[in-house]
């Protein structure tokens, strides 16, 4: 029973690196979604710029909401607060198919441009 407590200290503190990467994926993926221009997303086939920035928009909001929350905690009680871990999966679930699949089809170079 004893080597419980750091155990969970552990545990608070692996959340908490979670969440910043997940927050910071996020950020990246709402910024990039942000500075692109929407006939972009038409040309790539990909779904709506509105769509896209919904989503990691969302994601970003949540993800740095929790940050914020397990940061808050850590400066009030010493240990970081653990967020909800299902919303970081889904954050980063929604940012990485963004940066992994969107943002190269969506940031390559077109073949004809004058075409469009």
């Amino acid at each position: 029973m004893t080597s419980y407590p750091w155990a969970l200290v552990l545990a608070n503190y692996l959340d908490y690196a979670i969440t910043l990467l997940v927050a910071v994926l996020a950020l990246v993926a709402a910024l990039d979604c942000l500075r692109r221009q929407a006939v972009e997303f038409e040309r790539a086939w990909k779904r709506t710029k509105t769509f896209w920035l919904a989503l990691t928009g969302g994601a970003a909001v949540v993800s740095v909401f929790s940050a914020v929350f397990s940061t808050m905690t850590l400066v009030s009680i010493g240990v970081p607060g653990t967020g909800s871990l299902i919303l970081m999966l889904v954050a980063a679930t929604i940012a990485g198919v963004y940066l992994a699949d969107v943002r190269p089809a969506v940031g390559g170079p077109s073949r004809n441009p004058r075409r469009w």
